[in-house]
């Protein structure tokens, strides 16, 4: 476990106005931003009833950072960490106290540990899988998780995904390139649970727009069968765009193999994932692609900080511990020492801003963010609005 402390703020309404957080970065630069493993689920873990190992603490509030700091996930789950104690750091005080717990070995042990410690909101954890584990620990414990996860369906009373929902980055840009003369469009979805869930939402997207997908293809994840996926969409069937409902290195493979099938001057469209991989911006075949992602512009300052304190580059999901620990730092101005989270404070409609921009949880639980439109090769051409009207 670590511990780190952090003094409450006036209550301003989560960093609504852009210009707090810049006061708390540093000058702006460019990052390159590192690849991790896949995430690989941790292992139920039973164990005794636990004790608590920290002194009692009247004064300050507990909250739990619940992450992968040894295993597969380290990597990602360190990065995380770091930027959580960067935030702490840059708000300052003594009244906010947070104790890391490794969720690498098991993350039912990792909760329990939190719990009788006395932590009242959990912070993570990173895995959907470790998030399943752990919910019924802290609904019998009467503490909120405000999960790093992207995945939707872990969302419930009392758990809150914090993480980049896909579905909201295929919707956005969905919109945009139909209000921009798209109408038949095309996708190359990957087989597995995230394919399918891309291909519902494509389909579901497109026909809110008042577009028609007229073709769609599946692959797996290797040469072959990307290759022939992408030489067989749209025969017959032309297309205006197609979606590469996947990363910076499926899109680069894909899209050369586009470029000389039967609608070689459709847009490319592409998902949020292409926001961590600089290496998009260097294929010809993508230039003018069009992809939708949160704003970069706090993100780069954090990135520059986070280089200073640590000798290294953050993951970019680094951003997800920064802005947990300012919305909790932001709600403990009006919670009692000793009394439970009041979640109620989550679900302000408004909306908040953190280092990714806008975001609110919506009814179902999952945070709801203003997202901007890239070009590649271009940048930013439909900027991501900055705030919820309500």
């Amino acid at each position: 476990m670590a511990e780190a402390w952090v003094g409450l703020q006036p209550r301003r309404g989560l960093f609504r106005a852009a210009g707090l957080i810049a006061t708390l970065m540093l000058a702006a630069c460019q990052t390159m931003v590192p690849k991790g493993h896949a995430p690989t689920p941790t292992a139920p873990t039973t164990t005794a009833p636990i004790t608590s190992a920290l002194p009692e603490d009247q004064q300050r509030h507990r909250i739990a950072l619940l992450l992968p700091l040894t295993g597969p996930n380290a990597g990602v789950g360190q990065s995380i960490a770091n930027a959580a104690n960067l935030a702490l750091i840059d708000t300052g005080g003594k009244k906010l106290r947070m104790t890391t717990y490794d969720t690498g070995p098991g993350a039912m042990a990792a909760a329990q540990r939190a719990v009788a410690d006395g932590n009242k909101l959990f912070l993570g954890p990173l895995l959907a899988a470790d998030v399943r584990m752990i919910s019924p620990i802290a609904k019998r414990a009467g503490i909120p998780i405000i999960s790093f996860s992207n995945d939707a369906e872990i969302a419930g009373p009392g758990t809150y995904v914090l993480g980049f929902a896909p579905e909201q980055a295929i919707r956005r840009v969905v919109d945009y390139a139909h209000a921009h003369g798209v109408t038949k469009f095309a996708g190359l979805m990957p087989s597995g649970l995230y394919g399918r869930n891309a291909s519902s939402v494509f389909i579901r997207s497109v026909e809110a727009a008042g577009g028609k997908v007229v073709a769609m293809k599946t692959y797996d994840r290797d040469a072959k069968s990307i290759t022939v996926a992408a030489k067989t969409l749209g025969v017959g069937q032309p297309y205006d765009a197609v979606l590469i409902a996947d990363g910076g290195r499926i899109a680069i493979t894909a899209a050369p193999i586009l470029r000389k099938g039967p609608s070689p001057q459709a847009r490319i469209l592409g998902t949020e994932l292409w926001n961590a991989d600089g290496l998009i911006a260097r294929s010809p075949s993508l230039r003018g692609g069009w992809y939708a992602s949160v704003s970069d512009g706090f993100y780069g300052q954090l990135a520059a900080k986070y280089r200073a304190r640590y000798a290294k580059e953050p993951f970019r999901l680094a951003s997800l511990g920064y802005d947990a620990v300012l919305l909790a730092v932001r709600i403990a101005a009006d919670w009692k020492v000793g009394s439970p989270f009041p979640v109620a404070e989550l679900e302000d409609k408004g909306g908040f801003t953190g280092i990714d921009g806008a975001f609110r949880f919506g009814p179902n639980n999952v945070a709801e963010r203003a997202l901007e439109v890239h070009e590649v090769g271009s940048g930013v051409i439909s900027p991501a609005p900055r705030g919820f009207g309500g």
